[in-house]
């Protein structure tokens, strides 16, 4: 069953797509852990996509598709304004650096990277595609 929401690029909606994410997820029977974790990830790249893509800008919108692939989470977020990420060269900055600069911000990417077990970008018709899965155990 795919789990489907659609929202304006409005920081106030960061918290509407971290409830939406939390009840698909508190039914099927993870950890609260694994819950917050998947959550944060999701967070971190609509977070991205709201303020830095679009500006906070409402005239433009996020698609995100959760998919429970029998052992395998998908999420999927849609995104048909944004430029396209190229994960590729995405480059894992050094935690001493954040640190030294005292930098804020800056682990999100590393965080997603960590959490989820892959992530691609993708332009499929005209639209930027973060596509990430997580295993689970089967429920």
């Amino acid at each position: 069953m795919v789990h489907y929401y659609k929202v304006n690029c409005v920081r106030d909606n960061l918290r509407l797509i971290r409830e939406f994410v939390t009840v698909v997820l508190r039914n099927l029977s993870l950890s609260e852990i694994e819950v917050n974790q998947l959550v944060l990830a999701v967070d971190e790249v609509c977070s991205n996509l709201i303020i830095y893509s679009h500006n906070c800008d409402p005239n433009y919108f996020l698609e995100i598709n959760i998919e429970d692939q029998s052992g395998k989470l998908l999420f999927e977020i849609i995104d048909k304004d944004a430029d396209n990420f190229n994960m590729s060269e995405y480059k894992e900055p050094k935690i001493a650096n954040i640190i030294k600069e005292r930098r804020k911000g800056g682990v999100g990417l590393m965080l997603v990277n960590r959490i989820m077990d892959s992530v691609e970008v993708a332009v499929e018709d005209q639209r930027s595609v973060w596509r990430m899965t997580k295993k689970i155990a089967a429920g």
